[in-house]
């Protein structure tokens, strides 16, 4: 070999690794986070994302990033957001909820993550769970079964209960499905519900006082991303009005009384294998949508106690989580 063909082979192996990182540089998907909530509410549902995608082999920085968008609660917020994540062209769009409307409302070619979402079906963002057709697919859960589930949990918790309020954050577009369910348990059970409805902070001390006042001693807490960052205060003020509660797992974690519903972080957790498949080609509405298959029930007995409410050992023993 020449010198001259000698020192031009060794030139292109040197430029091979630059080519090579320019080239991998380019192939940073762009991620797109849209959240009901704030950054730190938010924090440990997006590391559970983050450590699903660590799992399938996904480096952050290298292969991904996050780009974050958050409501701060305020919902109307979420489709200027979903619209900058837009402009922004990240590669898919993650989120929960209310969110998934947005994103919807903002793109129809971008692909689009549901990580918790009620029912899919029965809202209309999906055609159907095994072909839900579109750019949407991810996880969606049993909602109004569960609500209902809540219904006759409840009655267990207090057996001589005959009205129940259901606390709804107004405009969800779940409510409809949820409250046709629960009322169909409902009238099983000879149980009365009635709908009463707060935005956030401002208004849980007077949708409680209203409660009081219309003598009902149970309140069934619907899920919603308010709710389940201010499932501390809730249980708060149920726990001072003496009612018997019911939640989402966050909520006896809380110190709520009684929790019956599916591990939310479990879900962001799986939402990483839908952003996998998108990443690596997949059409999202070619993606058979998945549902949660562990259904937890967990007891609070410490605040049974403080408010003076005997929890069946029927429904003890039955339960996933005994918290003392």
């Amino acid at each position: 070999m020449k010198r001259r063909e000698f020192i031009a082979l060794l030139g292109g192996i040197a430029a091979w690794p630059l080519a090579a990182r320019a080239q991998q540089s380019t192939s940073v998907a762009r991620i797109g986070f849209l959240n009901t909530n704030d950054a730190s509410t938010s924090a440990s549902y997006i590391e559970a994302f983050r450590t699903g995608l660590r799992d399938l082999g996904h480096v952050e920085g290298k292969n991904f990033v996050i780009e974050s968008r958050f409501a701060e609660g305020n919902v109307d917020r979420l489709p200027d957001l979903a619209a900058e994540l837009v402009r922004v062209n990240v590669d898919v769009i993650v989120t929960s909820g209310l969110g998934v409307h947005a994103a919807q409302g903002a793109t129809s070619t971008i692909p689009i993550v549901m990580l918790v979402f009620g029912d899919a079906i029965a809202t209309g963002v999906i055609a159907s769970l095994s072909h839900p057709g579109g750019n949407i697919s991810g996880s969606s859960f049993f909602y109004p079964e569960l609500m209902a589930k809540r219904v006759e949990l409840l009655k267990e918790v207090a057996p001589s209960m005959t009205q129940a309020a259901v606390l709804l954050n107004p405009g969800m577009p779940s409510n409809g499905p949820v409250l046709r369910a629960m009322e169909m348990t409902a009238k099983e059970l000879k149980v009365g519900l009635q709908p009463f409805e707060a935005r956030g902070p401002g208004e849980y001390e007077s949708t409680f006082a209203a409660i009081a006042d219309k003598k009902i001693g149970a309140v069934v807490i619907n899920d919603t991303p308010i709710f389940i960052r201010d499932a501390k205060l809730l249980a708060a003020i149920a726990a001072k009005r003496h009612l018997a509660s019911i939640g989402s797992l966050e909520f006896t974690a809380a110190s709520g009384l009684v929790a019956y519903g599916v591990s939310f972080h479990d879900m962001y957790r799986r939402g990483a294998y839908f952003v996998d498949k998108i990443l690596k080609g997949a059409k999202p509405g070619d993606l058979p949508v998945q549902q949660p298959t562990k259904f937890e029930l967990v007891v609070n007995l410490k605040t049974a106690k403080a408010i003076g409410i005997t929890i069946p050992t029927s429904l003890l023993l039955r339960a996933d989580e005994v918290i003392e």
